[in-house]
């Protein structure tokens, strides 16, 4: 079989190689494991995917990922200026006015009508940031505020960062799920289109919790040319396992290996292989058929 130019090899077995194809097998590797083997999988990924020359773009919420090859490190905190304004960043060309409009709408529960408000008045240079829609005395502004805290305030206050070639976000330090997901969401929404890129999330299923984080995910996970994504967790929940993609399983309880196997579709017996240490199931889906490949990933783990 012919691999593409971005076809990264998961095992290393004798007489045969298994390969995660993101142009034939779809480009969201889900990846399910415990412990630590999500996070050291992903830089495991990264680090090939920097050495072929592309863009790294990862999401962390361990804290743990290495801050050496990025560009872009933003540390968000509780309380932290950070400069992530989506109304600011629209300012800047770094996303689409639109888009900046629809993430106030996710986070502060803005109907149609208040986001389309929203959008013209950014569009006539009236509101330029979120602290003046806040301040304006426009509906859109009662109903932000029926939400709105001192913890947003400080997430949006503050110069917005460079956004260069590999970016990490690192939420290791970010107690408050609400800010963690509205990070997640705003830095999405910028590098959204970028392509020769390969976008990672580590704790996928944490961020996707609430519905700003949720909103992220269509974002990143949406097919494009030259781009792959890896959503890594430890929790096997609906949101991740039923996005289109294949799925590779690591090192797991038992019951939890049986419900990404059932989920994916694969049927009892010899083909649900249980996965040890240092061990992954690859699970994809062609027009025809389910086949699972297995083998030893990550002999330096």
């Amino acid at each position: 079989m012919k691999y593409s130019s971005i076809a990264f090899r998961l095992f290393e077995r004798e007489g045969e190689d298994v390969f995660y194809d993101p142009v034939y097998h779809g480009r969201t590797l889900k990846v399910f494991g415990m412990d630590e083997w999500p996070g050291a999988v992903l830089k495991y990924f990264g680090d090939h995917y920097l050495e072929i020359g592309y863009g790294l773009v990862i999401f962390d919420t361990t804290g743990n990922y290495p801050r050496d090859r990025f560009d872009t490190v933003i540390n968000v905190k509780d309380g932290k200026k950070m400069g992530l304004d989506p109304l600011v960043l629209a300012s800047k060309g770094l996303m689409d006015g639109y888009t900046a409009a629809t993430i106030l709408q996710t986070a502060y529960g803005l109907d149609r009508t208040l986001t389309e408000r929203l959008y013209a008045d950014m569009l006539a240079g009236k509101v330029k940031s979120v602290s003046e829609a806040v301040g304006s005395k426009a509906k859109y502004s009662e109903v932000i505020q029926e939400s709105y805290t001192p913890l947003d305030e400080a997430l949006y206050s503050g110069k917005p960062p460079e956004f260069g070639k590999n970016i990490l976000v690192n939420l290791g330090e970010a107690y408050s799920i609400t800010v963690a997901g509205m990070a997640f969401l705003i830095v999405s929404a910028v590098v959204r289109k970028r392509r020769n890129t390969v976008i990672g999330v580590n704790d996928a299923a944490v961020l996707a919790y609430t519905g700003t984080g949720g909103a992220a995910i269509p974002l990143i996970t949406r097919p494009m040319r030259r781009r792959a994504t890896i959503l890594a967790t430890q929790y096997a929940v609906d949101s991740i396992i039923n996005l289109s993609g294949p799925t590779l399983i690591l090192y797991h309880d038992p019951d939890t290996q049986s419900v990404i196997y059932e989920a994916n579709g694969v049927p009892p017996g010899p083909m649900r292989k249980h996965v040890h240490k240092k061990e992954a199931a690859f699970i994809y889906r062609t027009p025809e058929t389910i086949d699972v490949q297995w083998g030893v990933l990550m002999e330096e783990v």
